[in-house]
């Protein structure tokens, strides 16, 4: 059995000049857990030319989603970013990756800190109706540049909030903070430095940083995967993994791919 299965492109929707994002048809066999990648690419003179990629859908849609960078001269991104409706994509058969809930340890509070694309493994993990039942309040914090760039999550959330089973949920629990570090906006500067001097919270109306009730997932740019998780550790939070689950979990296997 080949390690790829081949999939049909249902949707392409380019939201800036930097990203898109596309639906693909799912083959029935195929299982993940909301928050995991898989491999995906296409067919090059005959070969297959794959890069990881988190799934944006969650686990139990029909589609699969994904939300990508355009890379002018990326061996892959150049080429995926001309895909269209019905050509075909290649999906890895296994799904892996670490910001999965069965990572962490039980607590009350769930922050999602992203950046850029590292939105999506986020993305199908506020879909999942179980991650809901595990935490009394998730905060989602999405970092760009620019505001056209928060696009895909804004519209994201909005459609989830009026979503006729998970609406109510949402509402209750679910807490949006886009920030962009480039321009005005509402919320301005880095992930790091919103949640390190606190300002986050603060806009949000809630309380500070605790590892008793706390959880972290991160997914995003070079330099806040390498800030975040030292300062976590610095207030006793401990890295998780699938062996030993923690009080924070980072998933490094790509990074603003």
């Amino acid at each position: 059995m080949s390690a790829f299965q081949t999939e049909t492109v249902l949707s392409v929707r380019h939201w800036t000049d930097s990203l898109f994002s596309f639906t693909a048809t799912r083959d029935p066999g195929f299982r993940f857990q909301s928050g995991q990648f898989a491999m995906i690419g296409l067919e090059v003179d005959g070969r297959p030319l794959m890069r990881a990629y988190s799934m944006a859908s969650a686990n139990h849609e029909e589609e699969l989603e994904f939300f990508s960078i355009k890379v002018p001269n990326g061996p892959l991104t150049s080429r995926l970013q001309q895909i269209k409706e019905g050509d075909q994509i290649l999906v890895g058969r296994k799904a892996t990756g670490t910001l999965i809930a069965g990572n962490l340890i039980p607590g009350k509070r769930l922050l999602l800190l992203s950046t850029g694309t590292g939105l999506a493994p986020f993305a199908s993990l506020i879909k999942d109706p179980e991650i809901y039942d595990n935490y009394e309040s998730i905060v989602l914090v999405h970092g760009c540049r620019q505001i056209p760039e928060l696009a895909y999550g804004e519209q994201l959330v909005e459609r989830l909030r009026d979503h006729e089973f998970l609406g109510d949920l949402i509402r209750d629990k679910l807490h949006y903070y886009p920030t962009v570090t480039r321009e005005p906006f509402r919320n301005r500067g880095r992930v790091t430095d919103l949640i390190a001097s606190g300002q986050l919270f603060s806009d949000l109306g809630q309380s500070g940083l605790d590892r008793e009730s706390d959880r972290v997932m991160l997914c995003g740019n070079p330099a806040m995967l390498a800030e975040l998780p030292a300062m976590l550790s610095e207030r006793g939070f401990r890295e998780g993994n699938h062996s030993e689950p923690g009080h924070f979990v980072v998933e490094k296997a790509f990074v603003e791919r």
